[in-house]
């Protein structure tokens, strides 16, 4: 191994694939190495046999489940919004002519005891149990208000400014109830948690945008998700890289990553030999064994997920063959709001009659398992179910000093923006730039 990189990256996330994807579109050498034997990292989708490895080593997967290969259970639940960041990089990178795309059938929130359709249209919203009728007509006035908003026309603006007025002035303007409040903060501008209400307007009202548009283009919901499962992504990811002359090693131990005595990066050691490079990009479980402090774990500290297979659809969700189901925090007295994701076998992702659930929240107690019941609770009978409890780690620094750029874990939302925020802030650390899409010059031939 005498060549040197320019850039080795650890770990085939997707955060990690998508960097070393458009790192060597640029013309940068990219070594990427994993030590697990699949790709997607903590992005993974296993199939029956890695899924019960992962979470049971002494049992094997039931046979009356099916065939290992029907499977591709995600570890990491997420949908992805369909004008949302993740798209527009697909389609850029033109990685969107490996994967194939389908249609999250519904997206459902939480109220006082039942799950009710996430509006997806005018005619829905008149019948949506969600709002009582005077509700409705101030509802429909807040959301004219914002889709008619302009930032050079203030006659769009009825005395409000997006980027002083609280999210809290907004509501109070339209004289919203908490209830409503509730379903759009959380189910349509997707917080985690009520700190928005306080802060400046402005990006609930792009993410409410986002979340409308998203719905305009497909109807029924605002996501779709590819077949296969999610760990479909970052293999498209790597293709790219590969293409443009990216090597890729699976299945390598990394024993040390190697600093010269002014503490910089100059390579990694696996298996005896060092591999040189300028820069190492790396998910933080390759550095949050090592005592130099480089990464540390968010205040909110870890997630809980419990991946549930079960034999029919979520029961209150019209048969739907996949769906999202939002629990607000405040429903169920909690801080932050609890996720149900659900896909089934029309995504390739499960045996034929099965419904792979997915509920997960950030942990606030010493008994996460019992944090998620209420998510738990909407499932009907749950014929087997897989817990884990991971920390979010962040580093602690930017990497300029040392040349080591870590990317951060993934939290608990149920899409992908924040993981393109975090592609794009490393991205600048790297390579001192904003990340710009260009349109690639020439067709390489694969």
């Amino acid at each position: 191994m005498d060549e040197e990189y320019d850039v080795i990256v650890l770990g085939t996330g997707l955060t990690e694939c998508i960097l070393s994807g458009l790192l060597s579109v640029e013309g940068k050498k990219v070594l990427h190495m994993d030590r697990n034997d699949y790709y997607g990292g903590d992005s993974a989708s296993l199939n029956l046999t890695q899924l019960y490895r992962q979470f049971r080593p002494d049992q094997a997967a039931p046979a009356e489940l099916g065939r290992d290969r029907d499977y591709a259970v995600d570890l990491v639940p997420k949908f992805i919004i369909a004008s949302g960041e993740l798209t527009k990089i697909l389609v850029h990178t033109d990685v969107t002519r490996y994967l194939e795309f389908k249609q999250i059938a519904g997206s459902f929130v939480y109220r006082d005891g039942k799950i009710s359709k996430v509006p997806s249209t005018e005619m829905e919203a008149v019948k949506s149990p969600l709002m009582g009728l005077f509700e409705k007509r101030r509802a429909k006035k807040f959301f004219e208000f914002l889709q008619g908003w302009r930032d050079d026309d203030p006659a769009t603006h009825q005395g409000l400014n997006l980027d002083n007025d609280s999210m809290k002035t907004v509501y109070e303007k339209f004289g919203l109830e908490p209830g409503t409040q509730d379903f759009i903060g959380h189910a349509m501008a997707l917080y985690l948690d009520d700190d928005y209400i306080t802060k400046p307007a402005r990006p609930t009202y792009d993410r409410i945008i986002l979340y409308t548009s998203s719905m305009a283009r497909y109807g029924k919901s605002p996501y779709i998700y590819p077949l296969y499962g999610l760990g479909e992504l970052p293999q498209s990811f790597a293709r790219l890289s590969a293409i443009y002359g990216g090597t890729y090693m699976l299945d390598k131990s990394i024993d040390k990553i190697v600093t010269n005595s002014d503490g910089k990066f100059v390579g990694v050691t696996s298996g005896g030999e060092t591999v040189k490079a300028k820069q190492v990009i790396g998910d933080p479980s390759y550095f949050s064994g090592s005592d130099d402090g480089k990464v540390r774990v968010l205040e909110e500290g870890k997630v809980v997920r419990a991946i549930c297979l079960l034999k029919h659809p979520i029961p209150g969700t019209d048969d739907s063959d996949s769906c999202q189901i939002i629990i607000p925090q405040n429903q169920v007295n909690r801080r932050n709001d609890i996720y149900v994701a659900m896909v089934s076998s029309t995504h390739n992702v499960c045996a034929k009659d099965i419904y792979v659930a997915i509920v997960s929240t950030i942990v606030e107690t010493d008994k996460p398992e019992l944090e998620i019941r209420p998510g738990l609770a909407l499932l009907g009978p749950i014929y087997d179910k897989f817990v884990s409890i991971t920390p979010i780690y962040t580093p602690t620094s930017s990497g300029k000093e040392d040349n080591v750029f870590i990317t951060r874990s993934y939290d608990a939302t149920s899409h992908f923006e924040t993981v393109v925020e975090d592609v794009q802030d490393v991205w600048k650390r790297v390579t001192g730039t904003d990340l710009v899409l260009k349109k690639r010059e020439v067709e390489v031939q694969e």
